[in-house]
């Protein structure tokens, strides 16, 4: 049920065309969005270089090399109407701040993971949907989540294959995966509380040579990721 994320999150790749007679490093900065990079020589009627932005083969639009390394640094500055700002302004933010998708090793997944339970004790509130594989995994966990439900008005949900007999921990709910649905997964979500901004998510599939997802601050997806965790338990 979290495979149509990642089909939908992998299927919104942008391709970025950077037209410019000098080597730059944007591709190397963009390295872990969900966009691919080509490099042309800067045409001789245009004397400054520019990036021309695609979702799939259709053009959006294009924007100054120096706008878009300027947005590369942080933190990015929003135009007040981004209906106004145009469709290829409003891709880039959309690389910039919404999903991040990439191959993920488990360094990687666990550092994500660690930033998005610092969100939501900073928070003390909402709701967070852990996927472990197995509870056997959960097991080191076990009294880190035990503080965070101590500690937290967090409804916490953990997910996991019933390997393992997991202890009552305040404001912990157990989901048995007895059928596996959940078990090449690592997940977690987030709905931020009552703070909007907080919300995110992380979806990866484990594969032979290590994961496959992203994670996100998109609010909207986040709600879609957390009703389908709910729908299904």
């Amino acid at each position: 049920m979290l495979e149509k994320y990642i089909e939908e999150v992998e299927h919104r790749q942008k391709r970025f065309v950077v037209y410019s007679d000098e080597a730059v490093d944007v591709a190397e900065r963009l390295a872990t969005r969900n966009v691919t990079v080509e490099r042309q020589d800067l045409p001789a009627a245009d004397p400054e270089p520019f990036v021309e932005i695609y979702d799939g083969d259709r053009f959006l639009g294009g924007i100054d090399l120096d706008d878009l390394q300027v947005l590369l640094e942080p933190p990015i500055v929003r135009p007040s109407d981004t209906e106004e700002a145009g469709e290829a302004y409003r891709a880039l933010l959309e690389v910039l701040d919404g999903t991040v998708f990439a191959t993920l090793d488990r360094q990687q997944l666990q550092a994500t993971s660690r930033e998005f339970e610092s969100r939501a004790r900073q928070v003390g509130q909402g709701t967070l949907r852990v996927g472990f594989q197995s509870l056997s995994a959960f097991q080191p966990q076990t009294e880190a989540y035990r503080r965070l439900g101590e500690e937290t008005d967090l409804d916490i949900h953990v997910y996991g294959q019933p390997d393992w007999s997991p202890p009552t921990i305040p404001n912990v709910t157990y989901h048995r995966d007895t059928e596996g649905t959940l078990a090449p997964y690592w997940f977690m979500a987030f709905d931020g509380g009552n703070e909007e901004s907080q919300r995110c998510a992380l979806v990866a599939r484990e594969h032979d040579d290590g994961y496959r997802g992203f994670w996100t601050y998109d609010p909207s997806l986040v709600d879609d990721i957390l009703a389908t965790l709910e729908a299904g338990t």
